[in-house]
């Protein structure tokens, strides 16, 4: 953060791929892989195809063409980590969802915050809150996600949130909490293992961020949504 122009980059950054020269063949074959399998994931359910089914098959090209082994594969233990936990979390709120339990407990509270008489928007306003301050509680986006999104979205629907504004509300939050802890999601790993920033440090500023977004989403944001709409 200190350099603020490094005219020597550009020449450096030259210097550096002249030294590392072409691409070598696995390198071009996982740039293939990974072009392939990101068109499947946007474009898969067009053609029937999963984006499980799309990473598999990007996977299996890689081990097939010797880029990846199965040794690597077998070796890097936050792949696994990564697996397990989200094929749980995961599970687990499908078939809650399944079951019946995410809607009776949606309804339930859903009907308490109704008898309220608090009218809809303060009920949103205080769902979102909770949904939002509940990532404290999550090592990954997709698993609070997974775990809690239906949830929170019934009980608005029970409370008689506005249904697209209810599952866009959701949406943005799910976006918003990722910066509030350095465990919360993929890219808080990056900022923290730079350096330039103090545990702490993380989670003051996550909180006075937290502060901030949710202050221009609940004003700036509602005139838009109002504007446009969705209520």
């Amino acid at each position: 953060p200190e350099i603020k122009d490094p005219p020597e980059a550009p020449r450096q950054a030259m210097e550096k791929l002249d030294k590392m020269g072409a691409m070598s063949r696995d390198e071009k074959i996982m740039l293939a892989t990974m072009g392939f399998a990101l068109a499947l994931w946007v474009a898969g359910d067009a053609v029937g195809i999963s984006a499980v089914v799309a990473a598999m098959m990007g996977l299996s090209v890689l081990l097939m063409t010797g880029v990846l082994t199965w040794k690597d594969c077998l070796t890097y233990p936050p792949a696994w980590d990564t697996l397990f936990w989200f094929a749980v979390l995961v599970g687990i709120a499908g078939q809650l969802n399944a079951l019946g339990v995410i809607g009776f407990f949606a309804n339930k509270v859903g009907a308490q915050l109704t008898s309220l008489n608090m009218g809809w928007q303060p009920v949103c306003a205080l769902l979102s809150v909770a949904y939002y301050g509940l990532h404290y509680m999550f090592a990954s986006q997709t698993a609070h996600v997974g775990a809690l999104y239906s949830a929170f979205l019934a009980m608005m629907l029970s409370a008689g949130v506005p249904g697209v504004l209810a599952a866009l509300v959701l949406a943005f939050l799910s976006n918003l909490f990722g910066s509030i802890t350095h465990y919360g999601s993929g890219q808080g790993a990056v900022y923290i293992g730079s350096g330039y920033l103090a545990l702490p440090d993380v989670f003051k500023f996550g909180a006075l961020f937290s502060v901030i977004n949710l202050t221009i989403w609940a004003t700036v944001g509602a005139v838009a949504w109002k504007a446009l709409g969705l209520y």
